[in-house]
């Protein structure tokens, strides 16, 4: 087995910072903190802020079980929804709790998702709940009534109605909806000499863009990775932050369901210039700067000609002798050819449109158009398109647009910084601005109007996968304001309407007339409808081939040791959006483990060429603009590009997101949105803390060298190549030979009944996080702040270790998840002088926190590290009406007491009663816990292990299960299935 490290620094031998762990806690409030901002921190994320008493919505609503005529207390509902995301709209239901939502789930009746989420999906309910929401219509920033809007706006609706709007412009953000598009439509014919564009800041108009020269409409690549047996992704984060990342990783998760040796397994090949969340699922990695991933795509398509493709001529950036790892390059094409037909080609929306022209040509000419990808024309969609953008701009400055709706966008902060978006909008005569916050936009605007969070709002969707789906409220709205579908209504028709009616409106249309009350209840029951395929459009080799020699960048344009930055998604706070988030911005970044900043991030060749350390405070200076941010030195990441996140950097957002990082978008030029070159970077004086928790609670070296089992445990995460689990099916086994392994006090025994265990396939897990938001959302989890991260406080019950094996340049990555695993034999409950942890009948570790005394011998005594001492009490200067929001089915701890991982038990209790009360035995899936249900990889099973037909059962038995520790005869009920990797025999040795 190939050795693990975590850290540079450990790599190195060099002592990282141990500040955290801290033995005697402080009084009183963090340092340099007031009353009233810890106490919007603490309020927002622990609590989440809502209404005292029932908020149900005054429209018919339809519960996803059933449809009882009466509100029954403490009794929750759940209802299907759909979360807005762009063109991604993902189908949820929600559990409510006497009129106020708790919990975000999938819905399990699309197969597109499968009933799973992401972290945004899950941390969203905090927004609803964010008292730093825009509350009242402004009019020129003072207060005003939303009657006083919707007069004024019938008064110059009128007048534009004389002139077929002349001068009005509406700016929105990306969307896929019936009645949105409808809207719209109806827009654009009652003012045709109006403009409505659409423009989102992170955005895949290169994507189509590159997919429309190759096909001649605006399409959409979609993949199934459940046919792909080898994958080509060039600077694609498939599984994180692009776009359709859930089904993507649920398809090639498929793939790699290893039960035993006969089965076959994908292979995955990735080129990037920065390590992805994708990275720990990769084969075969191939660190190349952004700007030179076209140059590599291009010399993978002459390969693939040299071995026997037929191609049209392709043009692009020269290839230089020795530029890429030809043996890497000619062993991809060899595989390539191998799999015609059942192979996907995937560009990230980083790359150029010339790059995902390319892309298309080859996917095509591989045979794979049709079965591994499909080309989809979005149906009542509208998607950023970067072009209109920068017209309308133009306008604003030539003093042509003398009223500007703007919905649901913020372009003043996240618009490229080429465009002066700013001095363009004071060029505006009327500025209207519909947004969740008063945010940056906000600001500047004459009018503006609170937009109703989506579940609080009526609306629907359509997705890429051919499905309709509802939005559908599950609380009545806290504030003042309109939906997005009743303010998109009021700025195309002139009148007020409700949401509900303007839905139902569109719905008439797309069901039956007959029966159509019943059809539409059914829709709203469960949450989607399935409609005709999307229209599938086919590839011209030919035109994309010309496209990508014209379009292409010539290769004078990217030096070989000039400084560029790479610009991506925040897979936190995405494209700033969720930046007032508590939960979000403390989610540990799934890559660089750093929460609550975002940094710029460099390889270590270009850190001491630089001569910067991490840590230190740059300046980072384009032809756009500047942003100051720390150093973070990470392994994997291609020298001379810089990575910075966006989403930073607000001004506007709320009390928890204001001044964190810096941002990005203000280095970003209109032509080249991701990747920026020409950059120079100046060292400041002084540093800047980083809160990374990669060193925190971890199984590191030195508790391992004090427990006397390091040179016994060489990876803590097992990992093996397909080849060798077949020569080798139990290569996951502890092989050390020792005496047999006794427990030194009595152990337990149990009565019938049932006994949990929870198992996690390490080769299908991508280390998302999804698991540990929606564990913090059903577990009433608190934040702590920044400060108490860089102590090592952090509270999540569940944490995503990383590790590398190999070298700092062209590193392995590997990703655990863990929690508290349940001790069998749990060290834990032998030494708390009060009894406060122990052990159930169905072998559950519990937790009794009234009893807990705060001595954190437990936590000593953990080999896992996976218990949580909350050394403030977060929750005790919470309004009384904030802290009735909280699941009210999980106890809310006090300051010191310790808390951990209880495998969902009140989900377990829950589960058992309803079965009890329906007269029948508990089955296999009615318990599912948080984590296991958010799983977009479905990489968590939890379940009854005396059940021999169960999941787990089954899971248990695999030649990959291990314990993790297992030595140590602990026995948790938490196992792991050993992580394979399907490495091209070509390259089994050498460079790659």
């Amino acid at each position: 087995m190939k050795s693990t490290w975590k850290s540079i620094d450990e790599l190195r031998g060099r002592a990282h910072d141990a500040t955290h762990n801290l033995e005697n806690p402080p009084e009183g409030l963090p340092s340099g903190m007031d009353r009233r901002t810890f106490l919007s921190l603490m309020g927002a994320s622990a609590a989440l802020a809502g209404l005292a008493g029932c908020r149900r919505p005054e429209d018919r609503i339809v519960p996803y079980v059933s449809k009882p005529e009466d509100l029954v207390l403490g009794i929750p509902q759940r209802y299907a929804t759909t979360m807005p995301f762009g063109l991604e709209n993902i189908p949820l239901l929600v559990t409510s709790h006497e009129g106020r939502p708790t919990h975000i789930e999938g819905n399990p009746l699309d197969p597109s998702t499968a009933g799973a989420v992401n972290v945004w999906t899950s941390a969203s309910i905090l927004d609803l709940y964010d008292p730093d929401r825009s509350q009242v219509v402004r009019n020129a920033g003072a207060e005003a009534e939303l009657a006083a809007f919707v007069g004024d706006w019938q008064v110059k609706h009128a007048g534009f109605v004389q002139t077929q709007g002349e001068g009005l412009a509406v700016l929105s953000g990306s969307f896929a909806s019936p009645t949105l598009a409808r809207l719209a439509g109806e827009f654009r014919a009652r003012f045709p000499k109006a403009q409505w564009v659409t423009y989102d800041a992170v955005n895949d108009d290169t994507i189509v863009q590159g997919c429309a020269a190759a096909t001649g409409q605006r399409a959409i690549p979609v993949y199934d990775f459940t046919n792909a047996d080898v994958v080509l992704s060039l600077d694609a984060d498939l599984f994180g932050t692009e776009s359709n990342a859930i089904t993507n990783a649920q398809g090639f998760a498929s793939r790699r369901r290893i039960r035993s040796t006969n089965d076959t397994m994908n292979r995955l090949y990735l080129v990037e210039g920065t390590l992805s969340t994708t990275a720990s699922m990769a084969d075969h990695r191939l660190p190349v700067r952004s700007g030179l991933i076209n140059a590599c795509a291009t010399a993978i398509a002459e390969e693939l000609r040299r071995q026997g493709l037929t191609l049209p001529t392709i043009g692009g950036p020269a290839v230089g002798a020795g530029q890429f790892d030809t043996r890497w390059i000619a062993a991809v094409a060899k595989d390539l050819l191998a799999h015609r037909g059942r192979c996907v080609i995937a560009a990230g929306r980083r790359q150029p449109p010339a790059v995902h022209a390319l892309a298309a040509a080859l996917n095509a000419a591989l045979g794979n158009v049709g079965t591994t990808v499909k080309y989809l024309l979005p149906r009542h969609a509208e998607s950023t398109d970067t072009a209109a953008f920068e017209w309308l701009v133009t306008l604003m400055n030539a003093g042509k647009v003398q009223i500007l709706v703007m919905l649901d966008t913020n372009p003043v902060y996240s618009a490229p910084a080429d465009l002066a978006f700013g001095e363009a909008l004071a060029k505006v005569g009327t500025i209207i601005h519909a947004g969740q916050s008063f945010d940056e936009t906000a600001a500047a605007a004459t009018w503006h109007v609170p937009l109703h969070h989506y579940l609080e709002s009526w609306g629907d969707v359509s997705t890429l996968h051919g499905s309709h789906g509802v939005v559908q409220p599950l609380i009545a709205p806290l504030y003042t304001g309109m939906s997005l579908t009743e303010m998109a209504a009021l700025v195309s028709g002139g009148a007020q309407i409700k949401g509900y009616d303007a839905v139902v409106q569109t719905w008439k249309a797309l069901l039956p007339a007959a029966g159509f009350d019943a059809a539409f209840t059914r829709v709203l029951h469960d949450g989607r409808f399935e409609s005709d395929a999307l229209p599938s459009m086919s590839v011209d080799m030919a035109r994309a081939a010309a496209f990508h020699t014209s379009a292409s960048v010539k290769p004078a344009a990217v030096s070989a040791t000039a400084l560029e930055v790479s610009l991506q998604a925040s897979p936190a706070v995405y494209d700033g959006r969720f930046a007032n988030n508590g939960w979000l911005q403390e989610f540990p970044d799934p890559v660089t483990k750093i929460t609550w900043d975002n940094a710029a991030i460099m390889s270590e060749a270009t850190a001491a060429a630089l001569g910067v350390r991490n840590e230190d405070f740059i300046r980072l200076t384009s032809a756009a603009g500047n942003i100051g941010l720390p150093v973070w030195i990470m392994p994997g990441q291609a020298d001379f590009t810089v990575t910075v996140n966006l989403g930073y950097g607000r001004k506007n957002c709320g009390r928890i997101g204001d001044g964190v990082g810096d941002n990005g978008y203000r280095l970003r030029s209109s032509a080249s949105p991701y990747i920026v070159s020409g950059v120079t970077m100046q060292k400041i004086r002084g540093t800047h803390r980083v809160a990374c928790v990669q060193d925190h609670h971890g199984l590191d070296t030195e508790d391992l060298a004090r427990r006397g089992i390091q040179e016994r445990l060489p990876m803590i995460v097992r990992e093996a190549t397909l080849e060798e689990y077949q020569h080798e099916p139990n290569f996951a086994k502890e092989r050390v030979e020792h005496p047999a392994l006794r427990s030194t006090w009595d152990e337990h025994t149990y009565n019938d009944g049932f006994q949990w265990g929870m198992s996690i396939d390490l080769n299908a897990c991508t280390g998302c996080g999804a698991c540990t938001i929606a564990c913090q959302s059903e577990n009433n989890i608190p934040i702590v702040g920044k400060e108490q991260v860089l102590n090592g406080r952090e509270m999540h019950w569940i944490r995503i270790d990383r590790y590398y094996a190999g070298s700092v340049e062209q590193p392995e990555v590997l990703v655990q998840p863990l929690g508290c695993v349940q001790c069998e034999m749990a060290p834990c409950e032998q030494v708390c002088p009060v009894a406060a942890t122990s052990h159930d009948e169905e072998g559950l570790n519990v937790m009794t926190y009234n009893r807990c005394v705060g001595t954190r011998y437990c936590s000593n005594n953990c080999p896992y590290k996976a218990r949580r001492f909350n050394f403030f009490n977060y929750s005790k200067e919470a309004p009384e009406t904030v802290q009735m929001a909280r699941n009210p089915e999980v106890t809310v701890r006090f300051r010191g007491v310790m808390e951990k991982c209880t495998y969902c038990v009140q989900r377990i209790a829950t589960g058992k009663i309803a079965a009890k009360r329906d007269g029948r035995a508990l089955a296999d899936g009615d318990i599912v816990a948080a984590c296991e249900s958010a799983c977009p990889t479905r990489a968590i099973v939890f379940g009854d292990t005396r059940d021999e037909k169960s999941r787990i059962s089954a899971a248990k038995k695999l030649d990959r299960d291990y314990a993790l520790l297992g030595e140590l005869n602990v026995r948790p009920r938490t196992t792991y299935l050993a992580k394979l990797r399907n490495p091209n025999p070509d390259l089994a040795s050498g460079k790659a």
